[in-house]
């Protein structure tokens, strides 16, 4: 009988989630998905051992032996994938790359693996395992057509180590999203939504014996439908969960009442900008429904307190229609409407999207150093503003929204998931205090030598 396949699994790190000396304290993390659905999909047929390495929990060995390294990248963990892809290829280990980044951008990445996975892996990582075993991998997988998330393997979160992030049980009922947002890489990297059937949803949740879970769906209730059918099934389970949706959940009181009712406690909403002109830009305009974006966001806000489901508002900075002053109004709307647990990014062309493409055209991107494409660097030149007043104009939102009196203000009116948004404002304290640390450091600010000193 052959001897198993020694398959390691890496997740690299970025500058957000590394383990040591990171802005993100350990109490902050969820864990993380991806390798553990990789290492449920190695196929019965396919003797293995599987180890996972995420970098945001612990190092990844420099001496790490395998048979096949399995590594997969975002954009902003590009250059650290490559860097131990490179490493570990020059000792003649294999390295299969995958996830977003090569997705996106397979050409770049092939340059340094022996095969490079696009698109969802459910069918093509046992195929390339499979291939492994026969002495016949290929250098590319691709996304079957009409893939199907039915009948798939639960997570194998047994091989992740405990106690070190602050949500444990995180699953997916859907991937993907229908809108075509101009920024987002989910239309470019992996098409349309799907769904896991909702039985198969319960299954993994019963047999983990969770009763705190995270989704992490782009937009759960993309299909109004499903999402009915999926609270309607986790009411008797008596969990509580959080997750992420748009500015429409509060738009259908049926659908609202009932995520409360099945344990919804907290939401990550996208309201992006506070500008009709920006929405439309993005095309995200269907958030502001009401006569402005404020007034749709403030009904949003209302309607899921009153379920007692706290809100996490996301606010991106950099638009071409975002003039200076964008950076305060939007930190005062927030601090007036009471959001729960503000978050700011500033927009960020990722490689292949509608946006990179325009910027690109318009000769507008500052460095494709993709260690920079992180949502809190600057990489283009803004239309109305600098980069440098893009960087600080965030971090000054970042700062006075997270001071004391802004917290207690905010929660105080707010009054939903007190003692979770509390914490959570706390730890967003801590990280906004430390961006000049970690991202604002003018060597970082995404412009090439030459462009800062012109």
């Amino acid at each position: 009988m052959a001897a198993p396949l020694r398959i390691a699994l890496v997740s690299p790190r970025g500058p957000l989630y590394r383990h040591r000396g990171g802005a993100w304290r350990r109490q902050m993390r969820y864990a993380p998905l991806t390798l553990t659905t990789l290492a449920a999909l190695v196929p019965d047929d396919v003797p293995a051992e599987v180890a996972l390495y995420d970098e945001g929990l612990g190092d990844v060995p420099d001496d790490l032996d395998a048979d096949l390294v399995g590594i997969s990248a975002i954009t902003g963990t590009a250059p650290r994938s490559y860097e131990i892809a490179d490493a570990l290829r020059a000792r003649g280990v294999p390295v299969v790359l995958g996830g977003v980044h090569p997705t996106l951008v397979p050409d770049e990445a092939q340059r340094h693996a022996d095969a490079v996975v696009t698109g969802y892996a459910e069918d093509a990582w046992p195929e390339l395992l499979r291939d492994v075993r026969a002495g016949r991998m290929r250098e590319r997988y691709a996304q079957a057509p009409g893939l199907s998330l039915a009948g798939r393997p639960h997570p194998r979160r047994d091989l992740l180590p405990t106690g070190r992030v602050a949500q444990s049980f995180t699953l997916e009922a859907t991937r993907g999203c229908q809108h075509r947002c101009d920024f987002c890489v989910v239309p470019t990297a992996w098409g349309g939504p799907m769904q896991r059937p909702v039985g198969e949803v319960v299954d993994d949740i019963v047999r983990g014996g969770a009763k705190r879970l995270l989704f992490l769906d782009l937009n759960l209730i993309g299909d109004v439908g499903y999402a009915k059918a999926l609270f309607e099934a986790l009411v008797p389970l008596g969990v509580t969960w959080g997750g992420l949706a748009t500015t429409r959940i509060a738009d259908d009181p049926e659908l609202l009442a009932l995520a409360a009712r099945s344990g919804c406690r907290a939401l990550l909403i996208g309201f992006e900008s506070l500008s009709d002109d920006t929405l439309a830009e993005s095309h995200k305009r269907f958030n502001a429904v009401r006569e402005t974006p404020e007034a749709s966001y403030r009904h949003v806000l209302g309607a899921l307190h009153d379920h007692g489901i706290a809100v996490m508002g996301c606010f991106v900075f950099g638009f071409d229609t975002d003039a200076p002053d964008v950076f305060d109004r939007t930190a005062a709307f927030v601090h007036d409407a009471n959001v729960d647990l503000p978050r700011y990014a500033v927009l960020t062309p990722f490689p292949g999207t509608p946006l990179y493409r325009k910027l690109s055209a318009e000769g507008r991107i500052l460095t494709d150093d993709w260690g920079l494409y992180d949502g809190q660097h600057v990489v283009f030149e803004p239309a109305q503003m600098s980069a440098d007043q893009l960087l600080r104009g965030t971090e000054r939102a970042w700062l006075r929204t997270y001071r004391w009196t802004s917290i207690v203000k905010r929660l105080a009116s707010s009054r939903t998931q007190t003692a979770l948004a509390l914490a959570t404002n706390v730890g967003y304290r801590y990280y906004a205090h430390r961006l000049n640390e970690y991202y604002t450091c003018d060597w970082q600010l995404g412009l090439t030598p030459e462009r800062r000193a012109a």
